[in-house]
């Protein structure tokens, strides 16, 4: 065998076990789930009591239902949109249509989030709440600066 040929052989051995790797690596180990600062500020520096922890875990179990359902009514209204550009391929009226329900569908989510923000809130003292309004202000204008 001549020497380039053994170069480029070993050289796409060497790519495809680095793929292998990294979906062995997918598989076998799961992905550390993104914390916000929110997240944080709630869950490790307002001291919650045993009280406030378990009613923010049942806050949190209700509105993760919640969210997947406004996830899923939220992908279909993209879907439905692909189908109006597709069959129109311009700005008609189902393709306006569409946007339309994405819009509304968005903003229940963001209802339904802000909801679940001001739930968790009032299950804080008001030195927590203090803490805990800068980090939802922060959150929301961390884009802005």
């Amino acid at each position: 065998m001549k020497p380039w040929r053994w170069t480029v052989g070993i050289a796409i051995i060497v790519f495809l076990a680095g793929i292998a790797g990294v979906l062995a690596g997918r598989a076998l180990i799961p992905a550390r789930p993104q914390s916000s600062e929110l997240h944080e500020v709630l869950h490790h520096q307002l001291k919650l009591d045993a009280g406030q922890e378990a009613r923010l875990e049942a806050i949190e179990q209700q509105f993760a239902v919640r969210r997947r359902a406004l996830e899923l009514e939220l992908r279909a209204t993209n879907a439905r949109l692909a189908d109006a550009i597709q069959a129109e391929h311009g700005n008609g009226p189902r393709v306006t249509a569409a946007v339309d329900a994405s819009h509304v569908a968005m903003g229940e989510l963001q209802k339904a989030t802000l909801a679940h923000i001001f739930a968790m809130r009032q299950i804080l003292r008001p030195d927590q709440a203090d803490k805990f309004d800068r980090a939802v202000v922060k959150a929301l204008t961390a884009d802005a600066r």
